[in-house]
């Protein structure tokens, strides 16, 4: 039974991170990533953890790993805006990492 929980509890946890691998080309990501130059303009305002176990959910919240094969998603940074899913933010605090755009939310699921 403890076995059970241990692992139900540690799947659940999985499916709710948010960690993330900078791939080099285009074709190998999950998703294309544009980095705008103010707030107002992002669908997601992020902040960049330094720990893996301060992830929590799909709120801006991003840890990126060493290795491709750590992460839950694979993204790839693009050039111009047009080429993006998803245009992002980086902000200097935790409490102001969330979501602007709530359409755009499903892409980290």
């Amino acid at each position: 039974m403890r076995l059970f929980i241990i692992l139900f509890l540690s799947s659940s946890f999985a499916l709710f991170s948010q960690t993330f691998y900078s791939v080099d080309h285009s074709y190998q990501s999950d998703i294309k990533v544009y980095v705008v130059d103010h707030e107002y303009q992002a669908d997601l305002l992020v902040y960049k953890l330094k720990n893996k176990y301060e992830v929590k959910g799909n709120s801006g919240l991003w840890y990126f790993t060493e290795q491709n094969y750590q992460a839950d998603f694979k993204i790839y940074f693009v050039d111009e805006k047009y080429q993006s899913d998803l245009n992002v933010f980086f902000v200097d605090n935790k409490y102001q990492a969330k979501w602007k755009s709530k359409s755009k939310k499903q892409l980290l699921f």
